[in-house]
């Protein structure tokens, strides 16, 4: 059964599941289509990372204060650490807006002790194989407040920082997926490979939305992860990054962040093509993202100035539901095609029947 249709007698599991839905459809197109049990913990595994990117990107929590947060949540999720979800909770309460202002972000802050309690029902292998990479990202998101304390939001200064934002964010996803994968009778080969190519995987996909978020990313978050550096080779101060008068000037910096996404589709399309397909796991899940990223690479390359503006980058809604289709279909030695179709035409386009 899918992560949707999961076992309806645990209520909080249930509700687990239809948060992530709310937080993010492109994820909820993931946990949608793997089977039990890498759908729940797959799921769990993500809101408890969800709660630490939701309050990392928090404008309106002064930085010293969001860093004492997630140091509390740290020591919560830590098996051996000091506090436990009860003392997040109530060291974010004063932050968390009103219930009836709440969008799904805060919701899911908000019942991290549901979340906790349920991800502890886990067989003790999976939370073994979660933990360590979420600690992790805790600890790369805490640092990165705190070092950019100063500016009230984060500001990317160069390449290397970038990357290393990145892997916090979505490399250790890429570990925590892999922690997961290489449970059991998996080669030592195999897995090695596995491991060689999970930074990247989270690594793509996180620089595509570093690259067509631009907008939303200052005007909602007062973050810039475009970097300094690349916006000063153009004569762009990253305060007037999305300034109507720099929108040819940034286009650019957008177009060169993609390229740099781009360095990642090999080792991210290898990944895929070395994951074991047990535990539940399928290739549809890691395939539809990996593709949509793929056609998001194609729209940015023809319209970067997009992500400077409200309008946005994004693929259409009947890409992703072709793109869908096909992945449900498609099996490793199809990767390398569709990515290549893709990478040049909308996908539901490619497919049409000539008239």
């Amino acid at each position: 059964m899918s992560g949707r249709e999961h076992d309806t007698a645990d209520p909080d599991l249930q509700w687990c599941h239809e948060a992530v839905q709310g937080v993010s459809r492109t994820f909820a197109l993931t946990v949608d289509v793997l089977e039990e049990p890498m759908a729940s913990q797959i799921c769990l595994g993500y809101l408890l990372c969800r709660v630490a990117d939701t309050v990392e990107d928090a404008g309106h929590i002064p930085p010293e204060r969001q860093t004492a947060v997630l140091e509390t949540y740290r020591e919560a999720i830590d098996p051996d650490g000091n506090a436990d979800i009860t003392d997040f909770r109530a060291a974010v309460d004063e932050w968390l807006p009103a219930p009836e202002e709440r969008n799904e972000d805060w919701e899911v802050v908000a019942e991290s002790p549901t979340i906790v309690a349920t991800f502890e029902d886990l067989e003790p292998e999976a939370r073994e194989a979660i933990v360590p990479p979420v600690l992790e990202m805790v600890d790369g998101m805490a640092m990165f407040v705190d070092r950019h304390a100063e500016e009230g939001g984060l500001r990317i200064d160069d390449r290397d920082e970038l990357e290393q934002y990145c892997y916090y964010a979505a490399g250790t996803v890429g570990n925590l997926i892999t922690n997961l994968l290489t449970r059991g009778e998996v080669g030592e080969a195999r897995a090695r490979r596995l491991r060689e190519t999970a930074e990247e995987f989270g690594l793509l996909l996180q620089l595509v939305n570093v690259s067509k978020d631009v907008y939303d990313d200052f005007t909602e978050e007062n973050n810039v992860y475009l970097p300094a550096q690349w916006l000063e080779d153009e004569g762009v101060d990253q305060e007037a990054v999305i300034d109507p008068e720099n929108r040819e000037s940034s286009a650019r910096v957008v177009d060169r962040t993609a390229e740099y996404a781009r360095s990642f589709l090999d080792d991210a399309q290898a990944y895929l093509e070395t994951m074991p397909l047990s535990h539940g796991n399928t290739m549809e899940a890691w395939t539809v993202p990996y593709l949509l990223a793929v056609g998001t690479l194609r729209e940015l390359r023809s319209r970067p100035e997009d992500a400077l503006t409200e309008t946005g980058v994004k693929v259409s809604r009947q890409e992703v539901f072709a793109v869908m289709a096909v992945a449900g279909e498609a099996g490793r030695d199809s990767l390398a095609d569709l990515r290549e179709t893709i990478a040049n035409t909308p996908y539901h386009r490619a497919v049409e029947p000539a008239d």
